[in-house]
């Protein structure tokens, strides 16, 4: 950190109307960057994250999912339909720097808190619309939901083998981008309002993030309308990429292979086929042929013996490791990318973000909030106003 400690984003104050990932995780990266975040939460029910679980696991009554999206936040409960509680909220909105909201197109114009009327209130606010299809065309008002978005997408097609179904990314992927794009775009507003005093308003969505995934496919397709996605053989990794591109079974485990020569793999390894393949047409051509002989050697020793072998000529390789060997490896704690934050008694390990700032990392010690956990607080700080009759 700066010589002073303070955080970039330190002094601006964020209300997050977001629920359960893209919007909650945007949010949350502007509070690690040092923004006061607080979450506005319906009374008695709050973020839908709260309840909905990942691997059904929760701690402190909440889930490990909310805890991991929501650390570093204030909590304010408001009914959005309730006039006392909008009209509060409205005050708090003029106090704020940055709105974020992730509902369905047309919930906050209902309410009465889109862009054009918040703005009114707050003339150089920072608003930003995280939804799943955009606000126009056929799909606006489908659920923005992750494995949906990364269906329409397209992307389930690009993984796996030529024998398989789609198979979708195993995470998040579409939500977790998006927090990313909509953490920029809001950072970017922030940098234009300093230097002109103009807020404005950063709009994306789950299917824009996965579009944007695609930018190599999508940027060949549109220029040669010839290509076709046409996954290979059991051990390929990516359907646009030839031999030896791909995870291969060892002894006790796998290991990937990236971008390599296969002369050089063939003498490395000990597979003269492989090393009179001079012509690099023979990598596409070949590619099953290929990988199959790959596989068969890999198969007769294990992971660490190919490893020594292959990092000793500089070839592009690493383990393939289960969640547990992750946990347990060196490398994950010489990247210290986890911290824990304590809520009343319970002590909760998560991760950090993963920035560094003039080479220090960013960690806080405060934990998801409970449901209203800061209503008093807050309304003690920014007390509500009331009209004259």
């Amino acid at each position: 950190m700066t010589a002073s400690n303070i955080r970039p984003l330190e002094g601006l104050l964020v209300l997050d109307f977001s629920q359960f990932l893209a919007g909650p995780v945007a949010a949350l990266r502007l509070a690690d960057l040092g923004a006061r975040v607080v979450k506005i939460e319906r009374p008695g029910v709050g973020d839908i994250g709260r309840t909905l679980a990942f691997a059904g696991r929760t701690i402190d009554g909440d889930t490990v999912s909310f805890h991991a999206m929501n650390r570093n936040k204030e909590s304010v409960t408001a009914d959005l339909k309730n006039p006392d509680d909008l009209a509060y909220v409205k005050q708090l909105i003029a106090r704020a720097d940055v709105v974020i909201q992730n509902f369905r197109p047309g919930v906050m114009e209902r309410i009465g808190l889109d862009y054009d009327s918040v703005r009114e209130i707050n003339p150089s606010i920072v608003y930003a619309s995280a939804t799943g299809y955009g606000t126009e065309g056929p799909w606006r008002d489908r659920p923005g939901q992750d494995l949906l978005a990364q269906s329409i997408s397209g992307l389930p097609w690009l993984s796996g083998s030529k024998q398989d179904g789609p198979v979708p990314v195993g995470l998040s992927i579409a939500d977790h981008l998006l927090s990313c794009h909509i953490a920029q775009g809001v950072t970017a507003l922030l940098v234009r309002r300093f230097r002109t005093g103009e807020g404005g308003h950063v709009e994306s969505s789950l299917l824009e993030a996965m579009l944007d995934l695609q930018f190599e496919l999508l940027s060949t397709k549109l220029n040669d309308d010839s290509i076709r996605v046409e996954r290979h053989g059991a051990h390929s990794a990516h359907a646009f990429l030839a031999a030896p591109y791909g995870t291969y079974p060892t002894r006790d485990g796998y290991i990937a292979l990236a971008m390599n020569p296969i002369p050089k793999l063939g003498a490395l390894l000990e597979l003269p086929e492989l090393e009179a393949m001079t012509d690099p047409q023979e990598a596409w051509d070949r590619q099953e042929e290929i990988e199959a002989i790959l596989a068969a050697r890999f198969a007769t020793d294990t992971t660490e013996r190919w490893l020594t072998t292959l990092d000793a000529a500089d070839v592009w390789c690493a383990p393939v490791l289960t969640l547990d060997e992750l946990l347990a490896s060196e490398g994950f704690a010489a990247i210290g990318m986890t911290q824990q934050v304590a809520r009343g008694g319970t002590a909760i390990s998560t991760t950090r973000s993963p920035l560094r700032i003039d080479g220090e990392i960013l960690t806080s010690s405060k934990a998801a909030p409970v449901l209203g956990e800061d209503d008093e607080r807050v309304r003690a700080e920014f007390p509500p106003v009331r009209e004259r009759a």
